[in-house]
């Protein structure tokens, strides 16, 4: 014959295979046999009341808490950021009572010209031979653009009263880098001025990366770039732009370097700068002229 079982430990109960936590909870059979018949179910009625009234209240303040938006986007440079290790941890630092919630759309050794449907028009008014700056072109057409709405669209359904939505841009290597650098600032107004238009946002704050100082690829049309970058960012009442020139230095083999991509901290820093530059501007203040928020 087996060995009978061991009794139950004291605090458990048997279920299964399981064993079930009672400690002191008061199960409904057992309420029952303490507080009988009618006073029970009459008790039970006005807790469900008072769970109820308290359910608008709950909703209310869920509704009233505001929601602050950010699209990131661009090439290699935003694709390295990781949001959680910089951009997440300064966003709840910085706007504490709020909701911040982002979409990422990032690829490496992407051209602005994915991203803005008019770039051929614009191209051939800066004198650009459109075919064969596209002939290497795998894909056509605004690739990551449509991504943003479309990711944007399910941002909202979770937000739909966003109270600001916030544009970081990281890109501008490629351009400069195969000499397409007339068109850029035109397209990257563009690009803006389609994003407001289709997401409704006609007031939503802009905060473009510049470029680092690595000019190795193409030094002149590096250049240009940068400056464009600031340009756009400056002329636009919604706009800053943050520096980048420090996030890149990198010791190789014993020199320092300016690395076209950045480092861990670098890339910790690039998300902060975007949110401290973000803020000034939903709250109607004046962001970092130097790029380098504190």
């Amino acid at each position: 014959m087996g060995s009978a079982e061991p009794p139950p430990a004291p605090g458990l109960r048997q279920e299964g295979s399981r064993g079930v936590e009672q400690g002191n909870s008061c199960q409904p059979e057992s309420c029952e046999m303490l507080f009988p018949g009618s006073f029970f179910q009459l008790a039970m009625k006005h807790l469900a009341l008072i769970l109820l009234a308290l359910c608008p209240l709950l909703s209310a303040f869920a509704a009233d808490k505001p929601a602050h938006l950010f699209i990131l986007t661009g090439q290699s440079n935003m694709a390295g950021m990781d949001p959680k290790l910089g951009f997440e941890p300064e966003a709840k630092k910085l706007f504490p009572g709020a909701d911040v919630a982002h979409i990422k759309v990032a690829v490496g050794g992407m051209p602005i010209r994915y991203w803005v449907d008019e770039w051929n028009d614009i191209a051939a008014k800066h004198g650009v031979d459109v075919a064969k700056a596209r002939e290497a072109d795998k894909r056509k057409g605004t690739i990551f653009y449509p991504r943003i709405l479309e990711q944007f669209a399910e941002l909202l359904k979770q937000h739909p009263n966003a109270a600001s939505v916030t544009f970081c841009w990281m890109q501008g290597e490629n351009d400069s880098r195969t000499g397409l650098q007339a068109p850029y600032a035109d397209a990257l107004k563009q690009l803006i001025a389609n994003l407001r238009r289709d997401l409704k946002r006609p007031e939503m704050n802009v905060v473009i990366g510049r470029l680092s100082d690595h000019d190795e690829l193409n030094p002149s049309a590096w250049k240009v770039v940068r400056e464009s970058q600031v340009a756009v960012a400056l002329a636009d009442p919604h706009g800053a732009w943050v520096d980048c020139d420090d996030l890149n230095d990198k010791e190789v083999k014993g020199v320092m370097t300016n690395d076209l991509h950045y480092t861990k901290p670098g890339y910790e820093l690039l998300g902060r700068r975007f949110v401290r530059q973000a803020k000034a501007l939903i709250e109607g203040g004046k962001p970092a002229e130097n790029g380098r928020p504190e």
